[in-house]
């Protein structure tokens, strides 16, 4: 299994008035971490979209563990945790700079068309890229 790891800078402007990140930031990092795992395996999503697919979110789920304040370092890892012709699910870990899992998650995407948003095959219009997937999804 692949994890794809991408650095966040957290900024004063993520906090809460209770000091600590607010929760809907972690969604924004999780989006930053599926794109790096995408570049990371030779893909690009802004490609995906140019050639007229997208893919949204169907579900979210996460888990928060331990705050995270301003100042701390932050690391997203990102793996592929199921991958079907339909749908692809992504899973996630908010890890601070001393290793403590501070919040995990899942993403649940599909592939569809940008301008009436109707589903397509993933493993039939991007062949290649989910092929990728299966290589290095979680067994």
């Amino acid at each position: 299994m692949y994890i794809s790891k991408k650095e966040i800078q957290v900024s004063y402007a993520d906090t809460d008035m209770m000091g600590i990140i607010y929760h809907a930031n972690y969604l924004k990092w999780f989006e930053l971490g599926r794109t790096q795992l995408i570049e990371d395996v030779g893909y690009s999503y802004a490609e995906m979209e140019k050639s007229g697919y997208c893919a949204p979110v169907l579900k979210i789920e996460i888990t928060y563990k331990k705050p995270i304040r301003y100042g701390e370092r932050v690391m997203v890892e990102t793996w592929i945790e199921e991958n079907h012709g339909l749908k692809t699910t992504y899973g996630y870990h908010v890890v601070n700079g001393e290793g403590d899992l501070c919040a995990f998650g899942t993403t649940r995407h599909a592939v569809v068309r940008k301008d009436n948003f109707k589903p397509v095959q993933f493993m039939k219009y991007f062949p290649g890229w989910f092929q990728k997937y299966e290589e290095i999804k979680k067994k």
